[in-house]
């Protein structure tokens, strides 16, 4: 099954090709330092290191790895690497901060992950060693070569040899980890700084819209409207509509749009919006609503007192609540917060948006709509108006060439569009046009709301999934990829490692690339 790049793509494009599926770890390191002269992107570096780190901490903590050190006298270096790894991880944030601002912090940053790339390289020459030796040991330990005195083998002499010839590569890994952390004190990274990209909430979204400056949401406008307004067969009085979709495509805009519909307006007899974002607070949810249906602030003791209140002022209302940006899959937590709609008239309604599918399964009696990337047409009317602030292009012939180039690399998601339109409005000649075209678009942190709308799916991956996340921007965007090979791919680099696993490489791999598709990383 082929698929293709999806937010990955939305946030960069580094111009890189395909690596060989069966290279070994290390050439493939070698050739993402050199490809393009590149390494992750800024955005995604300190995440990488993050994870990547912590792989490192796994394998510095396997028994075998641990036992072929202690006998090749190279324990204490390991040791070392440990302590020194461990104090760097800690100002990771702060440099990911830093290095937007301050080049030479960037460079830092640049280093110590080609030094990750040596660590990770020696560390699987050490298990690979570990293996054979383990290996070589059961085949000497047959009745034949039992009758051998072990001195006149040759492994004590091997494995003597060994050691002199990792201990040169660990001295110089050793000083190039030490000069990394003395320049972290010259650079001044403070330990533990929270990310300031990392928001515990986004700005919050209430349910007005303007919609006359909407483009292209007319067909997804009228089959949702269906969906509210239909009386489905379901065990239970509500029901909940999921709008589900990458970062920037327009979902809360959808629900925008249908809350403010004359016909839903119409339909239902009690409404509310709620903001959820990231922090899925069940009393702070219910209040929300609350409040939206009876419009009096009241205080509740607890959530009981709360939950009964709002039971009894939706019994037999017919209601639409829309819960915006929602992240939170415990079953246990939307059951709580699901029981006095329960009470409400047949054919309520539950708006629910989303980046992750599996929500989905979570809800019970579920309606799951997909909207669409904006057509090329769509696309470039919608980037006219927040450049030009006109409905087209047709007075900016030579704008609408650069405008087309910018929309091919926008992939029709609203957001990106509406962003470097507000960039573009600054920009008045061909020039800066295309100055902007050329460059790599998705460095602009600081010009607008792509990387923090973005970012979010970034920092609810759970670290083994960010470390392949941050892997996959070593491809261009668009890059058509075999799932296979990508698993493949993750091995070679030994992302797939886990000490406390009893599943194989290969049904781990299967398992993250599964959750990535079903959080919209991929198509």
């Amino acid at each position: 099954m082929k698929h293709v790049f999806d937010e990955i793509g939305v946030l960069h494009s580094i111009g890189a090709k395909s690596v060989n599926p069966f290279a070994s770890s290390a050439n493939i390191h070698q050739k993402a330092k050199e490809r393009n002269n590149h390494t992750f992107p800024m955005a995604v570096a300190e995440i990488f290191l993050t994870a990547f780190i912590t792989v490192l901490f796994e394998k510095l903590a396997s028994a075998e790895v641990i036992s072929l050190a202690r006998s090749a006298r190279i324990y204490s270096q390991l040791n070392k690497w440990k302590k020194t790894l461990s104090q760097i991880q800690c100002v990771l944030a702060d440099a990911g901060q830093k290095q937007i601002k301050e080049r030479v912090v960037l460079l830092w940053l640049r280093d110590l992950q080609d030094l990750a790339y040596d660590i990770d390289d020696v560390l699987d020459d050490l298990a690979t060693e570990a293996m054979r030796r383990r290996l070589n040991e059961e085949s000497h330990s047959s009745k034949v070569l039992k009758v051998i005195p072990t001195c006149c083998t040759d492994l004590s002499l091997s494995k003597f040899m060994y050691g002199r010839k990792m201990s040169s590569k660990l001295d110089e890994i050793t000083k190039k980890l030490h000069s990394l952390a003395e320049q972290k004190n010259s650079l001044h990274l403070n330990d533990n700084v929270e990310r300031s990209s990392e928001p515990s909430r986004r700005m919050e979204e209430t349910s007005l819209v303007d919609e006359s400056r909407i483009v292209g949401r007319d067909g997804d406008k009228e089959a949702l409207v269906r969906i509210l307004l239909e009386n489905e067969s379901c065990k239970k009085n509500v029901s909940v509509v999921s709008i589900v979709g990458l970062g920037g495509i327009g979902k809360t805009t959808l629900a925008q749009v249908l809350y403010n519909e004359d016909k839903v307006k119409d339909h239902f007899e009690l409404m509310a919006w709620v903001c959820v974002s990231d922090e899925f607070d069940v009393h702070n949810i219910s209040k929300a609503i609350f409040q939206g249906v009876d419009g009096r602030d009241r205080h509740f003791a607890n959530l009981n007192l709360l939950q009964e209140v709002l039971k009894q002022k939706l019994s037999k209302k017919r209601f639409l609540f829309v819960l915006d940006d929602v992240w939170n899959e415990n079953f246990k937590e939307w059951e709580l917060l699901m029981r006095p709609f329960l009470a409400g008239a047949p054919g309520s309604k539950v708006v629910v948006t989303t980046r992750k599918t599996s929500i989905i399964s979570v809800m019970d009696c579920v309606h799951a709509y997909h909207p669409d990337l904006l057509s090329n047409e769509e696309a470039l009317s919608l980037l006219a108006q927040h450049s030009l602030g006109e409905q087209n292009f047709d007075k900016h012939p030579t704008l609408k060439i650069l405008g087309e180039g910018i929309v091919k690399k926008c992939d029709g998601l609203p957001l990106a569009l509406i962003t470097l339109g507000r960039v573009l409005r600054a920009k008045s000649n061909n020039e800066e046009w295309e100055e902007l075209l050329n460059n790599e678009l998705w460095n602009l942190a600081n010009e607008g709301d792509i990387l923090p709308a973005l970012k979010l799916s970034y920092y609810d991956l759970p670290p083994h999934l960010k470390q392949i996340f941050a892997y996959c921007s070593l491809f261009k965007k668009d890059y058509v990829f075999d799932k296979d090979e990508l698993v493949l791919l993750w091995m070679a680099e030994g992302f797939l490692y886990q000490s406390n696993s009893s599943k194989t490489m290969e049904s781990l791999g299967y398992e993250y690339f599964q959750e990535l598709k079903s959080r919209r990383i991929f198509l």
